[in-house]
């Protein structure tokens, strides 16, 4: 007979997306491109663009899975349900009257319940993209972190492209120099995920899908309270930097003392040389005037 902690996970894994967690992943991506300078004003002057860009925040993950393993990239689009979800979202987001969908999302409580909803359909991407790269792939686990990471976290990764397009492209920007922390959490749960789904980690999936889900909700929730942006394993990022590629920097103390010592030992040799010859020409012109 199964544990209540069994039963609980076990049923919390087999919660459908569908549509309730959906729809806090649409509108928190399509209120983050809103945000963004000018893009209201794209919306009103270009709605097909606007639209396209949204579609690109809502399903960037599953388009970047599927130039990965070389499935058709609008895949996406034979889900009529989502689609048409998607764009009701945009729609009322953008062109509502009075502004009444910005308005209310502007209420903190609303903010942390569709911000902790859609890091729970973060979980169900990162496990559906290992466990469909292994489909393709027999426990090519290089490849179920790449497919999970990027089902996971492919739509702020995928819209880099359309911002290049657009000719908005920045560097300090790109998620490839500089990871955002749901690129980071991603990638470590679609690590975690894919050890677990080779057998490597001794531990449930239902019961990992539970726990793994609520360091995102918590962490996400307490970021959002504090209106701080540092990562919560900054910490150990530094320490295993430090203890994996720090070791050279203990070497560049004694490179510059090596240096020092050269460069002095230089100017003194090249001090010499004039006074061995003014000696020389000293030594010349007495021979002269004997």
């Amino acid at each position: 007979m199964d544990s209540p902690w069994d039963e609980l996970t076990l049923a919390f894994s087999r919660t459908s997306m569908f549509p309730f967690f959906d729809i806090a992943h649409y509108l928190v991506s399509v209120m983050a491109l809103k945000r963004q300078p000018g893009a209201v004003a794209v919306a009103w002057k270009n709605p097909l663009s606007s639209w396209f860009t949204a579609m690109l925040h809502c399903f960037g993950g599953g388009i970047l899975s599927c130039v990965l393993l070389a499935e058709p990239p609008l895949r996406f689009l034979a889900n009529n349900t989502n689609i048409l979800l998607a764009s009701s979202i945009w729609y009322i987001t953008f062109f509502c009257p009075c502004d009444l969908v910005s308005q209310g999302y502007s209420f903190l409580p609303v903010q942390l319940l569709a911000a902790g909803m859609k890091e729970v359909t973060r979980t169900w991407k990162i496990v559906g993209g290992v466990t469909h790269a292994n489909t393709y792939y027999k426990n090519g686990w290089i490849v179920m972190i790449a497919v999970g990471w990027a089902r996971g976290a492919g739509g702020s990764i995928i819209t880099n492209f359309e911002q290049l397009v657009k000719g908005g492209w920045k560097p300090e920007a790109n998620e490839w120099l500089k990871m955002s922390y749901p690129a980071k959490v991603t990638l470590l749960g679609s690590v975690i995920f894919t050890f677990q789904h080779t057998k490597h980690l001794a531990v449930s999936r239902h019961n990992l899908m539970f726990l793994y889900t609520m360091f995102l909700v918590a962490t996400k929730i307490t970021m959002m309270i504090t209106e701080t942006a540092t990562v919560p394993f900054a910490l150990f990022e530094d320490a295993l930097s430090r203890m994996l590629f720090g070791w050279q920097q203990q070497f560049t103390p004694c490179e510059k003392k090596s240096e020092t010592k050269s460069s002095f030992n230089g100017t003194g040799s090249s001090t010499s040389k004039p006074i061995a010859v003014a000696s020389d020409t000293v030594k010349k012109k007495h021979t002269k005037k004997t």
